[in-house]
């Protein structure tokens, strides 16, 4: 979902995140053997959909034309989906997976733009059985991004989703040939990953907004914590079924800017829940406000596609 672009760049890429209520910024350079480098970040403040002055002053501010660019959809615009791979040949994938997909999406299949990704399966069992991540985005929530973005002249080399930016970070906190769960909560809600091997195995959604987790009173949060809490047992108990292979050592809860969930996690789930300071894992001397929980929560997602790795051809 996306084109490469030509010109030489920058070291570092250029991630974006359209927010309810503005428009989120990250540079990061990976750094071989070392935590990858934040150079920069920035909010502008706009309603969604981001008006166009606002991101022509972001890829100003942040002189965007200098970078290779990503940017993050949003929850609604597209859905993550595991199914078994079909047996096909590798160019027939993604039309075989759009037939599969017909009937289980909430749009039409002819408004989407599908892409694939491996989950790899057990090396040890005797038969392998091969399942995949389909990604489904609408057309129009795909052409709206380009549109937006060519007419700030901020060339886009990929469109990325939330579950791969999440995973990007939590790669960063494995422990070799263990599983590793993370758990963050934004404007669209409570998003759940698990990793092994860096790869991405589980994915859920929770019903939950990081705003409630902040804002509600001592009874709604108690509400929700019971809602995640049953979320999370339901979602492991179901990974462990499907990938029983895999042992998932701790829960690891993103940055939130509230307080009460960690706690409560702990005491009711049966592995250990730790709260994740980025600080911890990446380069944030160049942007000494991401010490802080709340800056870093802004812009949790928003610095996890920034550190997406790729070979770029030359």
């Amino acid at each position: 979902m996306g084109f490469f672009a030509r010109a030489k760049k920058r070291a570092g890429l250029l991630a974006t995140a359209v927010t309810p209520d503005g428009i989120c910024a990250a540079l990061v350079v990976a750094r071989a053997g070392d935590q990858p480098q934040v150079k920069a970040i920035l909010w502008q403040a706009a309603a969604r959909p981001a008006p166009a002055i606002a991101l022509d002053k972001l890829s100003k501010e942040m002189q965007a034309s200098a970078y290779r660019c990503t940017t993050v959809l949003g929850a609604l615009d597209y859905q993550l989906l595991s199914l078994e791979a079909p047996n096909v040949p590798p160019e027939e994938l993604k039309t075989a997976i759009g037939w599969r997909l017909k009937d289980m999406l909430d749009f039409p299949l002819a408004e989407a733009t599908i892409d694939v990704f491996d989950i790899p399966p057990d090396q040890n069992a005797p038969v392998r059985g091969q399942s995949v991540f389909a990604v489904a985005a609408r057309n129009s929530a795909v052409s709206q991004r380009q549109q937006m973005y060519a007419a700030a002249k901020i060339g886009l080399a990929v469109i990325d989703i939330p579950e791969m930016a999440q995973r990007n970070i939590a790669a960063l906190l494995e422990t070799p040939g263990r599983g590793l769960a993370m758990l963050s909560f934004d404007a669209d809600g409570g998003l759940l990953t698990v990793n092994f091997n860096t790869e991405l195995y589980l994915s859920r959604r929770i019903d939950v907004k990081l705003a409630q987790l902040v804002e509600g009173s001592d009874e709604q949060k108690s509400q929700y914590y019971d809602k995640i809490t049953l979320e999370l047992q339901r979602s492991f108990d179901h990974f462990d079924r499907q990938f029983h292979f895999i042992n998932v050592i701790k829960l690891v809860l993103a940055p939130t800017g509230a307080d009460g969930l960690h706690g409560y996690l702990a005491d009711n789930l049966y592995m250990p829940v730790e709260v994740l300071d980025l600080a911890a894992v990446i380069d944030v001397t160049a942007v000494p406000q991401l010490q802080e929980a709340a800056c870093q929560a802004r812009f949790f997602l928003t610095l996890g596609a920034a550190m997406r790795v790729e070979t770029v051809a030359p």
